[in-house]
């Protein structure tokens, strides 16, 4: 399970808001990428808490708001399909993680990024850790807003384009999302660059 361990030789050097940053949906054919941003005072218990990809849905949405309770500040930052497409995934993730980062209410002393790439916002140290979702209990809380946040925002779509099943494989590349394809085409909310096989065809509103 995650801990403090690499949040607590931060704050015994006086960094007081250890910030945790995440991302979720990189890889779906549709939809935004979203990132979150999670500060904790020393010692926050969030029981059950893991790397969102570990939990159920069920246990994801249960955590989300007592993650928002616990947390002394929270961003949450969405880069759209359009984005995605003109500044590429890469990069309209950073711009995700900048957005979520400027949402929180506090300024944090240092950023504990999952990953292994840092997005140089600039507002402070940033701290790459692999797989820091299922290491560290801000990254993991990070990473369950985000996923939680990017799944409400594809209900959403579901109910604007219902023909593409968004509800069910929220926008991955599954079986019945190509053939959702196949049947009607590219939506406005495709990531047109994730699709360069079907781009003779315009989107359909």
């Amino acid at each position: 399970m995650v801990d403090f361990s690499i949040e607590k030789p931060y704050w015994q050097k006086g960094c007081g808001a250890v910030c945790g940053v995440d991302e979720a949906g990189r890889g779906p054919l549709a939809g935004p990428v979203c990132a979150a941003a999670v500060v904790f005072a020393p010692g926050t218990q969030i029981p059950g808490l893991d790397d969102s990809k570990k939990l159920t849905e069920k246990k994801r949405e249960a955590l989300f708001p007592v993650i928002l309770e616990k947390a002394l500040a929270y961003g949450i930052g969405f880069a759209s399909e359009r984005e995605i497409d003109t500044v590429n995934i890469l990069n309209a993730t950073f711009l995700a993680m900048r957005r979520a980062v400027e949402q929180l209410s506090v300024r944090p002393d240092v950023l504990l990024v999952d990953g292994n790439q840092k997005p140089h916002i600039g507002a402070c140290e940033e701290v790459t850790v692999v797989k820091g979702d299922a290491k560290s209990v801000s990254i993991a809380a990070a990473s369950v807003l985000a996923k939680v946040s990017r799944d409400h925002k594809m209900l959403e779509l579901d109910a604007q384009y219902p023909q593409y099943a968004f509800r069910q494989h929220k926008g991955y590349g599954t079986k019945l999302h190509y053939e959702k394809l196949a049947q009607y085409g590219i939506s406005p909310v495709h990531r047109r660059t994730f699709l360069k096989k079907l781009m003779g065809e315009e989107p359909h509103e």
